[in-house]
């Protein structure tokens, strides 16, 4: 009887060992191109990290005066190994380019084909064409806010959130002293006067540096949000209790009544949902501040509207309002070496694994962050939110 086998007889034979071959590191070269974007004033790469790639063997090219914003010469970046140049076409040439914020249709228009951007996405502002002329250019994108760590958070949203939440405060505290209507009060809790009231409406990244600092400060806080565990978690991050509770319309209106200042920092789904209404806006102090740090997705605050950071304030039913979407861009410098630290150890690890194609494939983080590979849509909430096709990136990639 003959036997049936799925193997023809040369591989049944004894076969030579087969060893993995070793990954080739690749050399990288970045371009940074000037932010055009208004109100942009932050870079991607300080000079130390441009210093510790290009001693990597990496190129970096940025274009002249990309850092003058954030406090950073070109000398300071030519001294550190980066090919300093004034055409921008020239930097858009560069097989990787390194933004803050997303690139104009122009620059993405100015880039090479299969080309791979990292960059910010700011989905509430994109339009359908961006993602058509990423496909058109078959262009690889990274955005560093969907880039997550090892614990499953978001180190690029987290930390600018820690920024934006102690800002805030800080802002306050300026805008408490006001000429026109502000009350000339020190946020701070000095001997024998009442301390500075302070209530925040959220209880994420943003509310626990915000609660951080007021406190630092000496002020009272009340913190409200619907969710007990954040509250919960919020308490035991800052190691001491603060008054804190869930948003009921009564409870909340009354502390807003006595406070001087009010953050907003809410995140909703698509928008954050509004918490305050116009009406409770009129039953707070004359000169009470309001930071809408929320903006950014709509305000929490119903009589919030977009301001800039040339003209930062406005005055509604006696209240001092903020509302300046970016907020981190104000602390330019800061903010310009949390990004550097979060994508510098990326790049080297994006070289050593040989290429974009070989570290996603090793790092899941990494992968996350990808949005359009080889012009392919690959996230479902960008394909949904603009009816456009999507392909699963895992079955792409593996």
């Amino acid at each position: 009887m003959s036997i049936y086998s799925p193997f023809s007889a040369s591989q049944l034979l004894p076969q030579e060992e087969k060893l993995e071959v070793a990954r080739h590191k690749s050399e990288l070269f970045i371009g940074i191109p000037k932010e055009t974007s208004y109100q942009e004033r932050r870079i991607c790469l300080t000079p130390d990290a441009v210093s510790s790639l290009t001693s990597h063997g990496h190129r970096v090219m940025v274009e002249a005066g990309a850092g003058t914003n954030s406090s950073y010469s070109d000398k300071e970046y030519s001294d550190n190994g980066a090919e300093i140049t004034n055409d921008t076409k020239k930097v858009l040439g560069c097989p990787m380019i390194l933004k803050v914020e997303p690139p104009t249709l122009t620059e993405i228009e100015m880039m090479n084909p299969k080309t791979i951007l990292i960059s910010a996405i700011q989905l509430k502002t994109q339009k359908k064409e961006y993602f058509e002329a990423l496909a058109k250019k078959k262009i690889t994108a990274l955005a560093f806010e969907f880039i997550k760590d090892e614990d499953g958070s978001y180190p690029a949203v987290k930390s600018l959130s820690e920024i934006a939440g102690t800002a805030s405060i800080l802002i306050a505290s300026e805008l408490m002293i006001g000429d026109n209507l502000g009350k000339g009060l020190l946020f701070g809790n000095i001997t024998g006067v009442p301390p500075t009231k302070v209530v925040i409406i959220g209880a994420g990244t943003v509310a626990e540096y915000a609660a951080r600092t007021a406190l630092g400060l000496g002020a009272s806080v009340e913190v409200f949000d619907n969710s007990i565990t954040k509250l919960r978690r919020l308490q035991n991050t800052l190691n001491q209790r603060i008054f804190t509770s869930t948003i009921q319309e009564k409870s909340l209106l009354k502390a807003l009544r006595r406070c001087d200042v009010a953050i907003g920092a809410m995140k909703g789904k698509d928008r954050a949902p509004i918490i305050v209404t116009e009406t409770m806006v009129e039953h707070m102090k004359k000169g009470a501040v309001i930071v809408d740090v929320s903006i950014d997705t709509g305000g929490c605050f119903e009589s919030s509207e977009v301001t800039t950071h040339e003209n930062p304030t406005f005055i509604k039913n006696n209240v001092i309002h903020y509302c300046v979407p970016n907020i981190p861009s104000r602390y330019s410098k800061t903010a310009s070496m949390s990004i550097s630290n979060i994508i510098s150890p990326s790049l080297l690890q994006i070289a050593d694994d040989g290429g974009i194609e070989s570290a996603i494939r090793c790092d899941k983080g990494l992968k996350n962050g990808i949005y359009s590979y080889h012009g392919l849509l690959t996230n479902k909430s960008i394909a949904d939110w603009f009816n456009l096709d999507y392909r699963d990136i895992n079955l792409i990639v593996f």
